[in-house]
């Protein structure tokens, strides 16, 4: 039993090494790289109760820059390892959601310097090479990023712990967070590896547990993940994970009993029929789920003709292309004034056209692989159509190449058509589009950029004119869920910029926040009286 009010460690961000060629980091993590991917073929298990769970289905993983190797095999299950997953989660979940609380922050406090220190090159290096990810956004993700989720989770479950109601003369009014009566379904995608961890923990936090679907293209690293989890000390069955056809694993899932929760990442077309599979089985469950959910973004860049061409340019490139847009807040579409146009295309171009491109190994690349074939094709289909139209013009870029690798050169194209298709639709690749508009126009084309898209997670305003960002700001109010002023429209930090977006982007439950966690609780409000009335007369009774 615990005897004191606990104080956690203040949450501080984790500082992101730079790894300058030559330097004994740099070395550690290519070394490490390059174990992982020379070493005999790995074989991923499901996770189930604290047991690897193998089957006699074996799904390949390949980088996406060289799809010939063969880092290992994953097991892939059937609706009985869903079924197995749920009980053995729901038998965790009475003796997890009665430990104090201090213990679990405890878990995840010490998964934190795990990962910041022996689990950090590991993780670094799966995401490299399961995800192609370079070495900079592979430390901003995997590292640095899901150990600030722990530690800042950690802090933000106590604040909602602290907070409590008013207790009048003669009672104690008091609130508990207690988990959800069931299990949380985490279901994340291929492109953080901090994210799919995340999902995971911050149900698992608040005394959940959780049921974990990863996407295939990830497992590499969710491999390490589950390691991580076991080392830091997280018991049997809070967190399983499963391997399995999306459709299979709902049919168990929503229609189960004991179903508390939906924690996503991923398309909105996906989500969206989710949220409908749910709805359709309200009157299955103990209780109402929650559901959080983060999904696309067509993002943007909206620049006012006071803008400094060089720091728009920047934007767009950084904005656009770091990880081959496979960001849901990459920048997508730019609308820059014509007045500044000549010279931000001169410079976007030129840095455009300095990007090397390959292998995560050559640290020197900027530009890896999209994640697999069936992306690339999705992609290159997109560039084919924009080759074809007369309305809209390539001007770097263009090309792509499966022969090794999954390789698009990062793509920027210029439209004379505002509603151009993609202006309007996700890409999820390295292809940023480019409309040019008249400064005069500047008011109307803010109505434009709040109306072309169904999503709302991410957008910037550039400008050095305080009236233009005070408009753009009003005028985009519902327009993204992150808002960038002077800066590109992604890399958002925990506990900096809280992260999610609304309309066709997700439930904007904001991650690196306290309140994403205060969904993955249910208040108890319990109120004690000291002395009790002994006579039901009030004194207007006389």
């Amino acid at each position: 039993m615990s005897n004191a009010l606990f104080q956690v460690p203040v949450a501080v961000n984790e500082p992101v090494r730079p790894y300058r060629p030559g330097t004994d980091e740099h070395t550690k993590l290519i070394s490490k790289y390059r174990e992982m991917l020379n070493q005999a073929p790995i074989d991923v298990p499901m996770h189930i109760n604290g047991k690897e769970v193998r089957t006699n289905d074996k799904r390949p993983m390949s980088p996406p820059h060289d799809h010939q190797k063969v880092l290992g095999h994953f097991n892939y299950g059937d609706a009985s390892h869903v079924e197995q997953a749920i009980d053995a989660a729901m038998n965790a979940r009475e003796e997890w959601a009665n430990l104090p609380w201090e213990h679990r922050a405890s878990v995840f406090l010490r998964a934190a310097d795990l990962l910041a220190g022996p689990f950090r090159d590991k993780v670094n290096a799966s995401t490299m090479l399961g995800q192609s990810k370079n070495v900079m956004q592979a430390e901003i993700d995997a590292a640095c990023e899901l150990i600030d989720f722990f530690k800042f989770n950690v802090q933000y479950m106590t604040q909602i712990y602290k907070e409590q109601p008013e207790s009048l003369p003669g009672m104690w009014n008091r609130l508990e967070y207690r988990p959800l009566e069931g299990f949380v379904f985490a279901i994340t995608p291929f492109n953080f590896t901090s994210i799919c961890a995340n999902l995971c923990a911050a149900p698992a936090m608040m005394g959940n547990v959780v049921v974990w679907k990863p996407a295939e293209s990830q497992m590499y690293s969710a491999q390490v993940i589950m390691e991580l989890f076991k080392a830091a000390g997280v018991p049997d069955g809070v967190i399983n994970l499963i391997s399995v056809d999306g459709p299979v694993a709902g049919e168990v899932v929503f229609k189960h009993k004991h179903f508390g929760g939906l924690h996503f990442t991923g398309s909105t077309g996906v989500f969206r029929h989710l949220w409908k599979e749910i709805g359709s089985n309200i009157p299955n469950y103990r209780s109402y789920p929650r559901i959080v959910g983060e999904t696309g973004g067509k993002d943007f860049i909206m620049v006012h003709e006071s803008a400094n061409p060089a720091e728009v340019a920047t934007a767009m490139s950084r904005g656009a292309f770091e990880y081959q847009g496979q960001k849901c807040s990459a920048a997508s579409r730019a609308y820059i004034p014509s007045n500044i146009w000549s010279e931000v295309k001169e410079i976007v171009v030129s840095q455009v056209s300095s990007f090397k491109m390959g292998t995560p190994e050559d640290t020197s690349n900027f530009i890896n692989a999209v994640i697999d074939e069936r992306a690339f094709d999705k992609i290159a289909g997109y560039i084919d159509y924009i080759k074809e139209q007369s309305d809209a013009e390539i001007i770097v870029g263009g090309n792509y190449d499966k022969s090794k690798g999954y390789f698009i050169e990062p793509t920027i194209v210029v439209t004379s058509n505002p509603k151009f298709r993609t202006m309007c639709e996700e890409i999820f690749g390295p292809v940023l589009t480019v409309f040019v508009y008249e400064p005069k126009d500047f008011d109307a084309t803010l109505d434009l950029v709040d109306s072309t898209s169904d999503y709302a997670l991410t957008g910037s305003i550039i400008s050095n004119d305080r009236y233009a960002i005070n408009l753009a700001m009003k005028k985009l109010e519902n327009a993204a869920g992150n808002f960038y002023i002077n800066d590109k429209p992604t890399g958002a930090v925990v506990g900096q910029q809280p992260f999610g977006g609304a309309r066709g982007s997700g439930t904007n439950d904001k991650a690196g926040a306290a309140m994403n966690l205060l969904r993955w609780v249910s208040a108890r409000t319990i109120k004690e009286t000291f002395v009790p009335a002994t006579d039901y007369r009030y004194p207007f009774l006389g």
